[in-house]
């Protein structure tokens, strides 16, 4: 017992820095498993609660339930990589300062110096900076996500990826566009919420207004009480009343509220309801022809007799 007590003392005044470094590693090690396996299993609750939200009755249309299921995901991966990518070079900075200050090495001075090469070497990419730091807000904030419709300034389509550094989009002749995130500087998205379908209808100048206006909501509204898009519509059609008029034409604007990926489907249904009904109640449409006029002088219309 007395030779253990002697030599314990001993031991660890031989060993004791070899014992700590180890013990910090392997509480780093045992840290960054422990952050990363809660930030594992707060994913797997995302993405489990998103496929049983999709699969509630009262959920979106089956036909969206992929693209909003990937959007999410998504997200929820994205800010899994950043948090894991956190977690890790904070521990591992922690662990090697930790690491130096046992072997004696001035680590005060090593941050200085590690801080004058940060900066220099921030100084000649930011441009990269900023594209992260946007990138993160974009997706903190959810300001758009992938099967989005926006409109970015140079670029309009929807959104196929969003990144950190990158979004991709595809526009309307399928090119796929990328745009830096620090690039960004507004974003239209025609996807949240709710969207809208505007028709402005062109009509004769000679039509009964009235009678076009009662033709024009009935087609409306019969798209309403349609079951193949009555869960698209949010509430009823809207005559918003004549829109602009000349003298050849009443432009007349009809409005429906629709979901926020539903717009384009709606509007081209709308149109061709429309057009029926306002060709059965024989309506005509204005012609985008202009009639011109010419007044010709009696002495023109006379042509002179060949002299003999």
């Amino acid at each position: 017992m007395q030779d253990l007590a002697n030599w314990w003392p001993e031991f660890w005044q031989q060993w004791q820095t070899p014992i700590r470094i180890l013990a910090i590693l392997l509480g780093t090690l045992i840290a960054r498993w422990i952050l990363l396996a809660s930030v594992r299993r707060v994913l797997n609750q995302v993405e489990n609660g998103t496929n049983g939200k999709l699969n509630h009755p009262d959920a979106k249309q089956a036909s969206q339930s992929p693209i909003a299921k990937a959007r999410v995901i998504q997200r929820s991966r994205t800010l899994a990589s950043v948090l894991s990518n956190l977690i890790t070079w904070s521990l591992l900075l922690f662990a090697v300062g930790a690491v130096l200050s046992e072997l004696g090495v001035a680590v005060g001075a090593l941050v200085a110096s590690a801080g004058i090469l940060g900066a220099a070497l921030g100084f000649g990419a930011q441009s990269l900076v900023k594209d992260l730091i946007n990138g993160l807000f974009i997706i903190f904030e959810d300001q758009f996500g992938v099967g989005d419709s926006v409109d970015l300034g140079e670029a309009r389509g929807v959104i196929e990826n969003v990144g950190l550094r990158v979004t991709q989009v595809r526009d309307v002749n399928g090119v796929l566009w990328y745009v830096r995130n620090g690039e960004i500087i507004r974003v239209g998205n025609h996807s949240q919420g709710w969207s809208r379908v505007i028709l402005d209808i062109p009509l004769s100048y000679k039509v009964n207004i009235e009678k076009a206006r009662e033709v024009i909501l009935e087609a409306a509204k019969e798209l309403v009480k349609d079951s193949n898009f009555a869960k698209r519509m949010l509430g009823q059609p809207e005559i918003w009343g004549i829109e602009s008029i000349t003298a050849d034409q009443v432009v007349m604007r009809l409005v429906q509220q629709v979901g926020p990926q539903d717009a384009d489907d709606v509007a081209r249904e709308l149109r061709l309801r429309v057009k029926k009904k306002l060709d059965a109640a024989k309506i005509t449409l204005a012609s985008d022809k202009n009639s011109i006029f010419v007044d010709v002088p009696d002495s023109a219309k006379k042509p002179e007799k060949a002299k003999r």
